[in-house]
């Protein structure tokens, strides 16, 4: 009882540290929308090798700019962990009787939501512009998969912040992982373009199997499978919050 206690609170406030700070919300989603917006709009007319010729380049680049802004909203995650601890928060929560993963679970509840707005956001955004939404069925399995992508990366971000123990420290080598990530996913050209040496790196990026799973359920169009990608993501889903909860048990709060 009192686990699920503390996953609703936890979850709780971070849902109100999200919505208070709307500074938050509009730094988060503003490199993506510029993405959007003049990339997309730009190379609009461009026909890129690999992609078919009833797909534009806009409708290919919408999930991969979704992809973008959950990787680094769920990535940063960390970064209000290490303000909680700084701030002695952390340290208080960790002597109530919740166990530890039950504290994991509620910071990552409450970061894949804030990241779920954040993706829905660009997803209407990208309507506005053009963007043709496939059924509803689609859409709720890409909020599935959304899930998925952000979960991964909020773990990551729990990772570094229980092995870190400063803000510069925690941007520098987040900034190091997410933005490799990002430009081997795919994200904004197909896989198959790339060097081979370079392709076989993206096959080990989680981000290259979360996009190419939203491309196929909101434009039919997918490099591998759905079903690999999503056995993909529910894998790595499911060993980053045993990994993350395995160093919140040895990390030092304080």
């Amino acid at each position: 009882m009192i686990q699920g206690k503390v996953i609703y609170v936890l979850w709780r406030r971070e849902m109100i540290k999200y919505f208070r700070a709307r500074s938050r919300v509009a730094g988060a989603i503003g490199m993506p929308a510029f993405m959007l917006v003049f990339q997309g709009m730009g190379f609009r007319k461009v026909e890129f090798p690999g992609l078919p010729d009833s797909i534009g380049y806009f409708q290919y680049l919408v999930p991969g700019i979704i992809g973008m802004t959950l990787l680094f909203t769920a990535a940063y995650a960390g970064m209000s962990v290490i303000m909680d601890k700084q701030f002695g928060f952390l340290k208080e929560v960790m002597v109530t009787p919740a166990s530890r993963i039950s504290i994991v679970l509620g910071m990552i509840s409450g970061s894949a939501t804030t990241s779920l707005i954040q993706a829905l956001i660009i997803m209407m955004m990208s309507v506005l512009l053009g963007f043709r939404l496939p059924l509803i069925p689609a859409i709720l399995s890409s909020l599935v998969i959304m899930v998925l992508i952000s979960m991964i990366f909020i773990n990551i971000g729990l990772i570094l912040s229980s092995v870190l123990k400063d803000f510069h420290g925690f941007s520098t080598v987040i900034n190091f992982i997410a933005f490799p990530l990002f430009l081997l996913s795919g994200a904004l050209f197909p896989v198959s373009n790339l060097p081979a040496p370079i392709r076989i790196l993206s096959y080990f990026d989680p981000l290259t199997y979360g996009v190419d799973a939203l491309r196929g359920v909101l434009i039919g169009h997918c490099e591998f499978s759905i079903v690999l990608d999503v056995c993909v993501l529910l894998t790595l889903s499911v060993l980053m919050i045993c990994a993350s909860g395995y160093f919140f048990q040895r990390a030092e709060m304080i």
